[in-house]
């Protein structure tokens, strides 16, 4: 602790009447008689010359923004002259020696008496607060609310922050499930797409290859002809009945008035011609790749074994000899690879682009 200097005395000295004067009354302070060692003095008014502080070695620098231990301390120093000056005497206890003002040498707290040459002086001070004391409580109570301001907007901020993940998360797995369901619909279109691609190859190449087949039919078509004409087919290939003796036709019948003209079906060689038993009158006709064609049943033969015969030829007429019941011209299929009941005359004229 560093101490002021005391009040500066007064300029005058007081005079005293003690108890040994002539009165006998009790010594008093005032302007009395003068003693001999007393000069003349005149009232002392305080101004601002005669109120310049005194300078000294334990000047604190002033407070910075005004303190209110520095402004009540100089409102006390000046108080003290003040009144010494008004009194226009310094009064002082008896006994006593003047007390001096001590003040804490502390860096926040400013000299009561700055000098000339420090008025213009940046303040010094301890930026900190050397305690509570003289905080009120609207500003505790400022202070923790802005605290809590800020733990708030903190905790606001982390909330914001994670809700902002988990809607990122959420918008993530949306966009892979988009783009996984746009995938597999894709790669659907894309099944779908190779499908009828591949459906409309085969429907192509199955109508190319029935343009070919027709082509080829029409081709032959022109080297094959049916047997006869105005016609009606009666028994088919195959058919069971008491009528035949195998128990089955074995051929097909064309059913025509009798003379009805039989054409060779096929470019080939007359092989047998003449009666048959129960076919009546029949010719067999051998084709090049030695298919054989049998004629039965014919009312007359025009050919003979041994002939050549080219496609549309008449080699006979329709008739009613052998087993009958009626007018009609049998006809029957055999091929090499055939047993002795040959195959289906319907479904070998077909394959030679025939429609019986």
């Amino acid at each position: 602790m560093a101490s002021n200097p005391a009040a500066p005395e007064a300029p005058f000295v007081p005079s005293q009447r003690g108890s040994e004067t002539e009165d006998g009354k009790i010594p008093t302070f005032g302007f009395g008689s003068r003693r001999t060692d007393e000069g003349p003095w005149e009232e002392w008014n305080p101004s601002a010359d005669t109120t310049r502080p005194v300078r000294g070695r334990h000047r604190v620098g002033k407070q910075r923004g005004g303190g209110g231990l520095a402004r009540s301390s100089t409102v006390l120093g000046v108080g003290v002259i003040a009144a010494v000056g008004g009194a226009g005497m310094a009064t002082a206890q008896t006994g006593k020696p003047p007390v001096s003002i001590s003040m804490p040498d502390l860096a926040s707290v400013g000299s009561p008496f700055a000098g000339e040459d420090e008025a213009d002086a940046e303040p010094q001070g301890s930026p900190n607060a050397l305690s509570s004391v003289g905080v009120t409580s609207e500003e505790t109570e400022q202070g923790t609310s802005d605290a809590g301001e800020a733990l708030r907007a903190r905790i606001i901020l982390q909330a914001e922050q994670q809700k902002d993940q988990a809607e990122a998360k959420i918008q993530q797995a949306a966009q892979d499930a988009a783009a996984k369901k746009a995938a597999a619909e894709a790669a659907k279109v894309k099944r779908e797409a190779a499908a009828k691609a591949a459906a409309a190859k085969k429907k192509a190449a199955e109508e190319a290859a029935a343009k070919l087949e027709a082509a080829r039919l029409a081709e032959l078509a022109k080297q094959y002809t049916l047997p006869t004409s105005s016609y009606t087919i009666t028994s088919t290939f195959g058919q069971a009945g008491s009528l035949w003796s195998s128990g089955y036709h074995t051929g097909l019948d064309f059913a025509a008035p009798t003379g009805t003209p039989i054409k060779a079906v096929h470019t080939g060689t007359i092989t047998e011609a003449g009666w048959s038993g129960s076919y009546g009158y029949r010719t067999i006709l051998t084709l090049e790749d030695g298919t054989e064609i049998w004629y039965a049943h014919q009312s007359s033969i025009n050919v003979s074994v041994g002939q050549k015969v080219n496609t549309g030829d008449v080699i006979g007429r329709v008739g009613a000899t052998g087993n009958v019941t009626g007018a009609h011209l049998h006809m029957e299929v055999h091929t090499s690879s055939s047993d002795t009941a040959g195959i289906d005359p319907m479904a070998w004229l077909r394959s030679m682009g025939l429609n019986p």
